[in-house]
């Protein structure tokens, strides 16, 4: 008996040993996953980072959790009110964990196991929102576990802080449904407004999505999220924070929330964002920054307004000319047919249901299923068909871009940048640098060039409309965009292909040109951005400005990380500018952008630009204030205009003048006029010598005149300065 008893005490021993082991490890376990002490004494929530325009609007976000922060003091009482009589009655008096209401809560759930009654105090959901301890997929041990972790964490928050700071850090962690992190933030999402101007049935109605805002959408479950609203209206009654008559009042009326805000969420400026953040996540490394967590403030150089001018032109021109262009199209011929199967072929093999099929039966069954689904090949037409457009907005003298359309479809974010992310050759908006060389080196407007064919080893450049001529002054060869005369220039050796590349160059275009005689037909992809900013230089007196779009990052509470400005750099002479200029005039006012008048008639130069086959169109243009450049084409470079309305003065010019017109009436852009600077002279020139292709050995009687201008270090000696018909 006394053996008996000796082992039943050894084994009641060594059972405690064993369930203390145990327990110690379970502890141990429970404590590892537990926040740190410098954690819970500097938590970090997951904060958008925000980008404004120069006029401050909020332009957009990145994040992994949309949040904006706000101080609890800013808030309405009622709120306030409202989360205590839903969430936690006893806030304010207990430790971090309300005892009795969870035994309260365990004895109700015991009883009705079909209703499942929770006890988390406020200060627990903050543990377990803040520092992630719930795992959506977690078994019962899970769960035990991580609630034991909601507990410590929780006291442990209690002792760290003031009861001010638990309140403010749960309402700006908490998520409030689509897409909402912090009561900020969801205020902006479902009304339109900051939070410390909402109502008491609107913050009634962010109390009850904390419980399940899916199931208390008030889109999509509206009668739910009506009878959780009224539930947390009735808990203030019960509370003593709204009177009944109060209370009857309210749960009568409507939810009002700004449906067309929530179900049109999107940037007026989706592409520039997505340049923003492309050039931020280059900066996260130099400046130590997490641009997805840590509430970033972006200012950036778009200006809202212009923005949304920019997208209005674009809009109303391209469905325009999509339906112009679908009336020309067709795939009936032999050659669009075979196209087309190609087309659709690529497609089938980009999709991911093909690229997920493993065995080529497997595959040529995914591939036979798409070849014969209609409703798959009537949207690779479409998407084949569809004109694309890039569209940007400079400031010439501070390089800031103002505005910028990236494509066609405005909610594409992610869709290709047609102005930061394709290279297609400029056709004639290259010239402008080609004859700015040509001037650089001592020519001027009215020299003459035989406007006949040349032909340089196995190539013949022709102008455009087949047309030839005499003698052609390029003032006049610019205006009409005479390919001829162009070509000539560098054959001749007036603008040698190193100079060209080299100006290319000091003006931002980091593309490698192709040098060539056929580089004067504009045969050298570039990027649009780069070939838009290079047109500043011509309005800012030969002074090149880079483009820039990020001015100023702060952190999220407002400390200046850095400011960013351009850079600048002399591409050529003030007298060049200016002489180009004044020739770009001309083909606004009476050359190949003459249209553009129908719509803007204040002080503008530019070039238009086409490519072979009308594959691209292009139109780069400037005031004194503005420079800006529109493409026109297809993503596929196989798909082409089919006629002469994929011409750069009609497919892309539109959108520059729509834009300009609209911007210089609504925003008050004050006009401006271009002024010759004093180097640059009006000089008198025979007319007869130029035409006999040397007006600068002129001699005897000339019996016309040709005014033009020129710069004073270049006057033909032959010329009379403001004269009346030397020779």
């Amino acid at each position: 008996m006394e053996i008996k008893k000796k082992r039943a005490s050894k084994f009641i021993i060594f059972s405690l040993i064993i369930i203390a082991i145990l327990f110690s490890i379970f502890m141990l376990y429970v404590f590892s996953g537990l926040p740190s002490l410098e954690e819970l004494e500097n938590p970090k929530p997951v904060l958008a980072s925000k980008v404004f325009s120069e006029d401050g609007e909020l332009i957009g976000q990145f994040f992994i959790e949309n949040r904006i922060e706000t101080n609890v003091d800013s808030l309405p009482k009622h709120l306030i009110y409202a989360l205590y009589a839903t969430e936690d009655r006893t806030f304010e008096s207990h430790w971090g964990v309300d005892l009795v209401r969870f035994i309260k809560a365990m004895v109700k759930n015991v009883i009705n196991l079909s209703v499942r009654e929770g006890a988390s105090t406020i200060t627990q959901q903050l543990a377990k929102n803040l520092y992630k301890l719930k795992d959506k997929n977690e078994n019962l041990f899970q769960g035990t576990v991580r609630k034991i972790r909601e507990w410590i964490t929780a006291i442990q928050i209690e002792r760290t802080y003031t009861k001010k700071e638990i309140l403010e850090m749960y309402l700006n962690i908490s998520y409030f449904g689509r897409g909402a992190y912090g009561i900020e933030t969801a205020a902006q999402i479902y009304f339109n407004k900051k939070a410390k101007d909402l109502s008491i049935t609107e913050s009634a109605l962010m109390i009850a999505q904390l419980k399940s805002p899916t199931n208390y959408d008030p889109v999509n479950r509206y009668n739910n999220a009506l009878r959780r609203r009224n539930q947390v209206l009735y808990n203030m009654m019960d509370e003593g924070y709204i009177s009944e008559a109060d209370y009857n009042k309210l749960k009568n009326l409507p939810i009002v929330i700004d449906i067309k805000r929530i179900k049109t969420e999107k940037s007026i400026a989706p592409h520039f964002l997505e340049y923003v953040r492309q050039q931020m996540e280059k900066l996260q490394s130099k400046y130590g920054f997490d641009l997805y967590r840590d509430g970033i403030n972006i200012y950036t150089s778009l200006n809202a307004k212009m923005q949304r001018i920019a997208n209005q032109a674009v809009e109303e021109h391209i469905s325009e000319y999509q339906k112009l262009f679908d009336k020309s199209w067709n795939w009936n011929s032999r050659d669009r047919q075979i196209l087309l199967n190609t087309i659709v072929d690529e497609e089938i093999k980009r999709t991911q249901e093909y690229k997920e099929a493993i065995t080529y039966d497997d595959k040529q069954k995914v591939y036979n299923k798409l070849k014969n689904d209609n409703n798959f090949i009537e949207n690779v037409k479409r998407k084949a068909t569809k004109i694309q457009t890039g569209f940007v907005v400079i400031d010439p003298y501070s390089g800031q871009i103002k505005a910028m359309v990236g494509g066609s479809d405005f909610s594409d974010i992610y869709g290709l940048n047609h102005v930061t992310q394709i290279r297609r050759q400029p056709g004639s908006s290259f010239k402008p640098i080609i004859y700015a060389t040509a001037i650089e080196d001592g020519l001027y407007p009215a020299y003459a060039i035989l406007n006949q064919p040349i032909t340089y080893g196995n190539w013949t450049p022709r102008n455009s409309d087949g047309s030839t001529g005499g003698m052609t002054m390029l003032r006049d060869a610019l205006r009409m965009s005479l390919n001829i005369i162009t070509a000539r220039l560098i054959i001749e050796g007036h603008a040698p292909l190193g100079d060209i590349d080299a100006n290319a160059q000091k003006l931002g275009i980091t593309t490698k040109l192709n040098l060539y005689p056929s580089l004067a037909l504009g045969t050298s992809e570039v990027i649009p951005l780069e070939l838009v900013g290079a047109y500043s230089a011509f309005v800012n007196k030969g002074i090149f400005t880079k483009p820039i779009s990020i001015l100023k990052l702060t952190d999220k509470d407002g400390i200046l990380i850095d400011n960013f400005t351009t850079t600048k750099s002399i591409a050529f002479s003030e007298e060049t500018a200016a002489i180009m200029t004044d020739m770009m005039k001309d083909v606004v006012d009476r050359g190949t952008a003459a249209g553009i008048r129908q719509y803007f008639n204040y002080p503008a130069a530019g070039k238009t630009g086409t490519t072979q086959n009308f594959s691209d169109a292009w139109f780069i243009g400037y005031t004194p204030s503005l420079v800006a450049g529109a493409w026109v084409g297809f993503d596929d470079h196989r798909i082409k205009f089919t006629g002469w309305y994929g011409q750069g003065a009609k497919a892309a010019a539109p959108i520059w003048a729509k834009f300009m017109a609209k911007a210089y009436q609504e925003l008050n852009i004050p006009v401006k006029y271009f002024e010759l600077p004093s180097t640059v002279e009006t000089i008198d020139f025979c007319a007869e010598s130029i035409m006999n292709s040397n007006p600068m050995r002129a001699t005897g009687r000339c019996p016309s005149v040709i005014t033009d201008i020129v710069s004073t270090n270049h006057i033909p000696p032959s010329c009379t300065i403001h004269g009346g018909g030397g020779d």
